[in-house]
């Protein structure tokens, strides 16, 4: 099953606020049923045990759509006893601010609008701890995706987190099933979402011409998805 990049309709700039939402709902949903919350909360767990509780830690989540991701990140740091901090940011107008709506008065998440291919202009190497992008890389081509994980992995001082799709035959018809009766919008994002996931085998490839060798891949084969992820030894001594 090939790579194919099909443009989203939730990323045109003039889709209707109606479209996104519903777009954002279904990815919530998605999310918290099938594993891109839990995929970086596990993550970060793993590592929690090295983190220090006089200071906050922080996150940067790139593409962050709803920001579901990381308010479910910085709700489960708090019942953990951790001052999770996240910059979550996003390129689409519309999007932010239905995302300010989905976050309400969270004061642990910030909302900005940026270009995930322009991370660096905005962000110093090693302003935050960890970076990272859930259900996002596989809107862009190959080569903006090696762009965004390099900047990512320089912003961010302790490790990254790539959550995303398996591609698969599978997931393809798992998508088709999921999304019966959902609006045109999400029908269609979904399929080509799974068009343009990525394969473990690539996305390993992907991390050795980024030399990232602090980081692993994982893969589902129930939830179809995976992430590429590491934190730098040393990175809290």
């Amino acid at each position: 099953m090939p790579r194919v990049l099909t443009p989203e309709h939730m990323d045109d700039p003039a889709a209707t606020r109606a479209d996104l939402d519903a777009s954002l709902r279904f990815i919530r949903f998605i999310n918290r049923r099938l594993g891109g919350s839990a995929a970086l909360i596990r993550r970060l767990r793993a590592w929690s045990n090295r983190w220090p509780r006089d200071r906050p830690v922080t996150l940067l989540d790139v593409g962050t759509g709803s920001a579901d991701i990381p308010l479910a990140a910085v709700r489960w740091a708090r019942s953990a006893g951790f001052d999770l901090r996240v910059t979550a940011v996003d390129l689409h107008e519309t999007t932010l601010d239905l995302a300010r709506d989905y976050v309400g008065d969270e004061p642990a998440v910030t909302l900005l609008q940026g270009d995930a291919l322009r991370l660096t202009d905005r962000f110093e190497p090693g302003s935050f701890d960890y970076a990272h992008a859930g259900m996002f890389l596989h809107h862009l081509s190959e080569i903006e995706v090696l762009t965004a994980l390099r900047m990512m992995d320089r912003v961010a001082r302790a490790g990254i987190v790539w959550n995303d799709l398996v591609r698969a035959p599978i997931a393809a018809l798992s998508v088709r099933l999921l999304t019966l009766g959902q609006p045109a919008i999400v029908r269609h994002d979904a399929l080509v979402s799974v068009r343009a996931g990525f394969t473990p085998a690539e996305v390993r490839e992907i991390a050795r011409r980024l030399d990232l060798v602090h980081c692993r891949v994982r893969a589902s084969l129930w939830t179809q998805r995976f992430t590429l992820a590491g934190e730098r030894p040393g990175a809290w001594r």
